[in-house]
């Protein structure tokens, strides 16, 4: 469990003023000292994530907030981080010292707009007197009360049992599709064509195709791993047509080419790895309907290429150098480009044309859901690496075809070829 993916956690934020001892709570839960603790107001300045096993959740992230009533120009800002976490978070713990005020009106206000299932938590409830307790009506209906004591552990029990029933929720409410499992029929065969990439350690395969050979092991399915160039001998040796063939977006083009020319029924489907991962992570319809955006680019327009992580550019850099070379080509002229790497991420820029988000294999699906109902809210449309890399190939309606309602999304709204 400890080598689980982040976007694979459950990610649980803890929430509140200063001083009403979130990181207190957090090390009582925990049972480790993870958080800087002290009584001076404000010690927390930055949202601060720890990845730990939590009992009996199993693998999660906690993130630790700055205080909601924090001040001063700074103070504020600090205060505009902590809010931006409601975008990464499943779960929430809104953690008060008896007060409910217009700091906590104001942020359970925002989760339930978020549908971020959470409960309060009265803290420091063993210094609390009878008038300092904070009143049930206070709270929205609904929603889990609890008294608790980082101090002396009363209520950490009812705490991780309430951050059950929460997770129930929030995975109840956005349920995570398959990745490929569902495509298969029973015993179904996927051929997974997988180039060693250039930007994955020595030893190791990018998380997408990791995930990809789980998910076959967990359903029961049946999977074959090949680079493209053994793909010729993989097909012969099978003795049966694959059900699935799923290939790096990178050679996808040299796929599709090599199964028509072998004269293969066009009813076996084939994807990408990032196609899947975004029907997984995000919204694929909406997302097809960012790559028809993609066959509207003229030159001179401006493209946001946007990544979950942070990495030492390679090279060959999909998303700085042969991401550009493509969607150039496609545009028919020179483009303006600008990236932004990492978890957070700033207001989207309006003058924009369009987002090109990376797969979202470091995103849990409610962080990839969050950015892109952010663009929504602007009128942006955002597609990802693997759909833009397939319609710029020229084969994205191949790779749609698993996906009746991605496909109409998308040729619904895309430029017809030769279209001025």
């Amino acid at each position: 469990m400890h080598g689980t993916p982040r976007g694979m956690r459950l990610h649980i934020g803890l929430f509140g003023r200063r001083n009403v001892g979130k990181s207190s709570l957090l090390n009582a839960l925990t049972g480790q000292s993870l958080a800087l603790v002290s009584a001076t107001p404000g010690t927390t300045t930055d949202p601060v994530e720890k990845a730990m096993e939590l009992a009996p959740l199993g693998p999660v992230v906690f993130v630790d907030t700055a205080g909601l009533d924090d001040e001063g120009e700074l103070g504020q800002l600090r205060v505009g981080r902590s809010l931006q976490v409601l975008g990464r978070v499943d779960v929430a713990l809104l953690v008060s010292d008896g007060r409910w005020g217009q700091a906590e009106v104001k942020t359970a206000a925002l989760l339930q707009r978020r549908g971020i299932p959470f409960a309060v938590v009265q803290n420091k409830a063993d210094r609390c007197l009878g008038k300092d307790r904070l009143p049930p009506a206070a709270v929205p209906e609904g929603v889990a009360v609890l008294a608790a004591s980082a101090r002396n552990g009363q209520g950490l029990d009812a705490i991780r049992a309430a951050l059950v029933d929460l997770a129930t929720q929030a995975r109840g409410e956005g349920e995570q599709p398959p990745l490929l499992a569902d495509l298969l029929p029973p015993d179904g065969l996927a051929l997974l064509v997988t180039p060693v990439d250039s930007g994955a350690p020595r030893g190791r395969l990018i998380l997408p195709q990791m995930q990809a050979i789980r998910d076959c092991l967990d359903h029961d399915k049946l999977c074959m791993v090949v680079t493209e160039a053994r793909l010729p001998v993989a097909l012969t040796s099978l003795g049966r047509l694959p059900d699935l063939v799923v290939c790096d977006s990178q050679v996808v083009s040299r796929v599709v080419s090599y199964l028509d020319g072998e004269g293969l029924p066009a009813a076996m489907p084939m994807t990408t790895f990032s196609i899947l991962m975004a029907r997984h992570k995000g919204d694929l319809s909406a997302l097809a309907r960012g790559a028809a955006a993609l066959t509207r680019l003229e030159p001179g327009d401006h493209v946001l290429i946007q990544e979950s992580c942070t990495h030492h550019p390679q090279q060959d850099d999909i998303g700085r150098v042969k991401l550009p070379r493509l969607l150039q080509k496609l545009a028919g002229g020179p483009l303006q480009f600008s990236w932004h790497a990492g978890r957070g991420f700033p207001a989207y820029d309006t003058s924009c044309k369009v987002v090109v988000h990376c797969g979202g294999c470091m995103l849990s699906r409610r962080q990839m859901l969050a950015r892109l109902e952010a663009a929504a809210e602007v009128g942006l449309p955002m597609t990802n690496y693997g759909l833009a890399i397939s319609l710029a190939q020229g084969v994205l309606v191949q790779a749609l075809a698993s996906f009746p309602d991605a496909l109409h999304a998308f040729e619904e709204l895309a430029r017809p070829t030769g279209e001025a």
